[in-house]
C-alpha cells in the first residue's frame, strides 16, 4: 500500500468517530442541557415553593390565633339579669296578652291560643264565655256548636275535645274550680307546663317560667342555653334569675319577641338591647328600616287585646270581623 493511501484511510477514520466516541460526546452534551432545562423553571418552582409556605404560615397564623374565652356562668347570669332590668324599662306594662276575667277563662283562652295569634283568640273568646261561662255549662255543651264558635283559632276539632274534656274535669274532679298546683293542670286535657304557668303565674300569682317559641327564641340568640327542650330551656332559665322574676321575666320576654326581635327579621337597629345580644346583626341593623318593622304598640299599631290594661300605652284591638 502507497504512503498516499495510508493518509486516506488515516483521515477517513479521523472524520467518522466511532459509536464509544459519540456515546461518550452525548453523556458531556447532557449535563449542559439539563442545567438550562433547570435554569429556567427554576423561577417556577422558587414562586410555588413561596406559595406553600405563604398558605403554611397563614395556615399556623390561624390555627394559632386566640379564640375568645367562653362566657363564665358568673358573666352570663349578669348580662341576662341586666337584659331583664333593661326589658322591664321599656315593657314596664307587660301583660298576659290573653282576655280574660277568671282563672277559667284564663285556662280555655291558652288551650285555644296554639297555633295562633293571642289577637284571634281574644277576637273568638267573647262569642264562647257569653254561652259557656262555667265549667259545668261548657262540659254540658253541644260539641258542633263549640266547634263553630272556635273555628277562626284553627284546629278546632282538636281544640273542642281539649276544652270540653277540661271543662268536664273540672266539674267532676275539682268542684268546678280551676286547680292551683301544676301537678293537677297537667293532668287536664290539652294542658301542658305552658299552659299551667300561663295560669298559675297570672291567675294564682305562682311564678312561673312560660317557654313559648318566642320565649325560646331569644333566650337561645340571647345565649342564655343552647336547649331547645321546653323544659330543658325552662330549667336553665331558672337558673339565672331569682324564682320572684319569673313570671315577669316572662311576659317582658315575650313582649320584645313579638315587637322587636321578630323570627324571620329582627329589628335589630331599633332593639334597646343590641348592646347586650351576642346575635345583634341577624336582622335589620339600619335605625330607619329597622323601625319599620316594629309591631303593636312600638309600630303604633293596634295591640293583642280587646280589653288591655289600663296602663296599656296602646291601641285595643278591634273585634273579630271589625273593618
Amino acid at each position: 500500500m502507497s504512503k498516499r493511501s495510508e493518509q486516506n484511510q488515516a483521515t477517513a477514520g479521523a472524520a467518522k468517530p466511532t459509536p464509544a466516541k459519540r456515546a461518550s460526546a452525548a453523556k458531556k452534551a447532557t449535563p449542559a442541557k439539563k442545567t438550562a432545562a433547570a435554569k429556567k423553571t427554576a423561577p417556577a418552582t422558587k414562586a410555588t415553593k413561596a406559595a406553600k409556605v405563604t398558605k403554611a404560615t397563614k395556615a399556623t397564623k390561624a390555627t394559632q390565633a386566640p379564640k375568645a374565652k367562653p362566657e363564665s356562668h358568673t358573666a352570663l347570669v349578669r348580662r341576662a339579669r341586666r337584659i331583664n332590668r333593661e326589658l322591664a324599662e321599656v315593657y314596664s306594662y307587660a301583660h298576659p296578652e290573653l282576655d280574660f276575667e277568671n282563672p277559667f277563662e284564663l285556662l280555655v283562652a291558652t288551650v285555644l291560643s296554639a297555633q295562633t295569634t293571642d289577637l284571634r283568640v281574644n277576637q273568638t273568646t267573647p262569642r264562647l264565655f257569653a254561652a259557656y261561662p262555667t265549667p259545668e255549662d261548657l262540659a254540658a255543651a253541644n260539641p258542633e256548636e263549640v266547634e263553630e264558635l272556635i273555628r277562626p283559632t284553627g284546629f278546632f276539632r282538636a281544640k273542642t275535645k281539649s276544652i270540653m274534656g277540661l271543662a268536664t274535669a273540672l266539674r267532676d274532679n275539682h268542684g268546678g274550680e280551676v286547680p292551683g298546683r301544676i301537678e293537677d293542670l297537667v293532668k287536664l286535657p290539652g294542658v301542658g307546663r305552658k299552659t299551667a304557668f300561663v295560669v298559675l303565674g297570672n291567675a294564682f300569682g305562682v311564678p312561673g317560667i312560660t317557654v313559648d317559641t318566642h320565649f325560646g327564641r331569644l333566650v337561645r340568640r340571647w345565649k342564655w342555653t343552647e336547649e331547645t327542650d321546653p323544659v330543658k330551656v325552662e330549667a336553665a332559665i331558672a337558673e339565672l334569675f331569682p324564682k320572684s322574676e319569673w313570671t315577669m321575666l316572662s311576659h317582658r320576654v315575650i313582649f320584645h319577641g313579638r315587637r322587636i326581635c321578630h323570627s324571620r327579621k329582627p329589628a335589630c337597629g331599633a332593639c334597646p338591647i343590641a348592646d347586650l345580644c351576642p346575635s345583634y346583626g341577624e336582622g335589620e341593623t339600619d335605625p330607619e328600616k329597622a323601625k319599620k318593622l316594629l309591631k303593636y304598640e312600638m309600630g303604633g299599631l293596634p295591640g293583642q287585646r280587646l280589653k288591655p290594661p289600663p296602663d296599656y300605652p296602646g291601641k285595643p284591638a278591634p273585634p273579630l270581623g271589625a273593618a
